[in-house]
């Protein structure tokens, strides 16, 4: 069974948890984008094959998809926050790895190590999950979400600026420096997480997951490379396949898996994986399309003619309208649910593909295509993590998070490889070199619009959510919370805990554990015994109260899953217990 340590009491989260959090998220995003400007010169730069140098960027996709929910999962056992750490320590390092080497295989290395930074994301919403009072949470994983695109957006430009005026490898000496100047933050700003789950670390699952997906993803990643149909790929995606199943069938008979399975088959977290995986298909297209098409020779004809560091900065509104977006998503998402804003934000995604059909002939015409684009995709991106944690006990907010931050990854890497093969097969040969054209980049529009009418028809078949239910459940232990425990918690149990002669019981531990023995949140009694809980979804549970000096008492109890609390007050039994 997984419960929740209260070993440690929280610390109340200061003003800087959120702008912290959102940095690192954004440091993320600017070490996967650094060297897009300098892509096409990697075989030069590196003394090597063009089929070679494309491993400096699978390398990061590989390590990152695997770290993700690893290190999500030993957040949620250790800590959120030093796992946080500790994964941008480890992409510091890596950049330090890179920025020292011009050689192929210590570069790939490196770019490796810089891979499992992509642990941010996930650990960062539930720290502000575990953290944050309420009344913040939902524009703070707005922004956490959207960091993201935030940071690439931000970043295209800056490297490219970088990359035209000064020595390539001075785009790793900066990533590293923002990485130590994120860990220095959060060292000083952003308070461990209380939540805790308790249990081992799954290894052989952690092995079985990282094969699987390596196994899936490599022939994404190169299949254009190696043929579509080639042997190689045909068969990796065939032992990607006999892997996965192999590695669920043992989750399954764990009782502490690395990803509860059965949590994940539920329809609202289910519904939202898969819509997150159409999400970061239309999210890479624009990254794609439309930088190149900006960055084409006018004598095309269709061609706009910007430098590569102007064209980084018409495509930068997209992330900057992202994190304007968190706000507007915060206000939506209160009054509507956050099943709506995902909604409402994949409709803004089709209409701006939609009209990008007719909006790719001009620099200003890219610009308003950017800015619709990036409150589509920032409203969406937003609603995914409010989602999930509405789903799953808190115990499991890291992992859970990890494998939904991996779907968009996989999403990502679908949207390269496709749009990849589509931009080359209909690309025209001028003067020996290979260009893409306005058809291929029509094409690329018309896949990302399909891609946001499946993601809708996903979100449309998700259970309705209550608005409260992106609030964060009282953390155990926490001192700091023990007055917000008396108010009523809707769609969930509140009352008081009382000794067996009918008086109030301070500093019980409630403890809520769900049909199949796992806990589903804890709460600390006030002074006059009130305590309140939130329930994940409808269904039996039972109620177990502890306090020193006291017998412990186990009730079962139920909850139709409607927004009305349930009354329950909880008699301790005998006599107290005397030292």
């Amino acid at each position: 069974m997984t419960l929740t340590s209260t070993d440690q009491p929280a610390r109340r989260a200061g003003g800087g948890v959120v702008p912290v959090l959102a940095f690192a998220g954004i440091v993320v995003a600017v070490m996967q984008t650094l060297l897009v400007p300098v892509i096409k010169d990697l075989p030069q730069l590196l003394d090597t094959e063009p089929s070679n140098a494309t491993w400096v960027l699978t390398s990061t996709l590989l390590s990152g998809a695997v770290a993700t929910p690893i290190m999500g999962r030993l957040g949620d056992l250790y800590g959120k926050r030093r796992m946080l750490i500790a994964s941008l320590a480890v992409m510091v390092v890596g950049a330090l790895v890179s920025a020292l080497t011009s050689e192929l295989l210590p570069m790939i290395a490196g770019r490796a190590l810089q891979g499992f930074a992509m642990g941010a994301i996930p650990l960062g919403i539930g720290l502000m999950r575990d953290t944050l009072p309420r009344e913040r949470l939902g524009s703070a994983m707005g922004l956490m979400s959207s960091s993201i695109g935030v940071g690439g957006g931000l970043a295209l430009p800056a490297a490219a600026l970088v990359a035209q005026y000064a020595d390539w490898h001075t785009l790793f000496y900066g990533a590293a420096g923002l990485g130590v100047l994120s860990i220095a933050a959060t060292l000083l700003l952003v308070p461990e997480s209380p939540v805790r789950a308790e249990g081992s670390f799954d290894l052989p699952g952690a092995l079985g997951l990282s094969a699987g997906l390596v196994l899936f993803l490599l022939p994404i990643t190169k299949g254009s490379d190696w043929g579509w149909t080639s042997g190689t790929t045909l068969g990796l995606f065939a032992a990607s396949v006999v892997v996965l199943l192999l590695w669920g069938a043992m989750e399954l008979r764990l009782r502490a898996p690395l990803v509860d399975l059965r949590t994940t088959a539920r329809p609202a977290v289910l519904f939202t994986n898969l819509a997150s995986i159409m999400v970061g298909v239309s999210f890479f297209v624009v990254s794609l399309v439309l930088p190149q098409l900006l960055q084409l020779p006018s004598a095309t004809g269709y061609g706009l003619g910007q430098s590569m560091v102007v064209a980084g900065l018409l495509v930068a509104p997209l992330g900057l309208t992202m994190m304007f977006t968190a706000p507007v998503y915060a206000r939506l998402s209160a009054k509507y649910g956050p099943k709506t804003t995902l909604i409402l934000g994949l409709l803004v995604i089709g209409i701006g593909y939609g009209a990008g059909q007719f909006l790719l002939s001009a620099a200003w015409q890219t610009l308003v295509v950017s800015v619709v684009l990036g409150a589509g995709i920032g409203l969406a991106y937003s609603s995914l993590p409010a989602l999930i944690i509405g789903a799953v006990p808190a115990s499991e907010t890291g992992a859970a998070n990890g494998l939904n931050t991996l779907m968009r990854s996989i999403g990502t890497s679908v949207s390269s490889a496709v749009i990849g093969m589509v931009l080359a097969n209909t690309s025209d040969t001028v003067g020996g070199v290979e260009i893409p054209t306005m058809q291929g980049f029509r094409v690329s529009f018309l896949i990302a619009t399909a891609a946001v009418a499946i993601g809708l028809a996903l979100a449309l078949c998700l259970p309705r959510q209550p608005r409260q239910q992106t609030a964060p459940l009282p953390a155990a232990g926490s001192e700091a919370g023990v007055p917000e425990l008396a108010e009523p918690a809707l769609r969930g149990f509140r009352g008081r805990v009382l000794a067996p002669d009918g008086s109030p019981v301070a500093r019980a531990r409630v403890t809520l554990i769900d049909r199949r023995g796992r806990h589903a949140g804890t709460a600390v009694s006030a002074a006059d015994g009130s305590y309140a809980l939130a329930v994940p979804a409808e269904g039996a549970y039972v109620l177990a109260a502890t306090a020193a000096g006291h017998h412990p008492l186990a009730s079962s109890v139920s909850h139709s899953g409607d927004d009305r609390p349930v009354d329950r007050d909880l008699s301790l039994p005998g006599e107290p217990v005397t030292a």
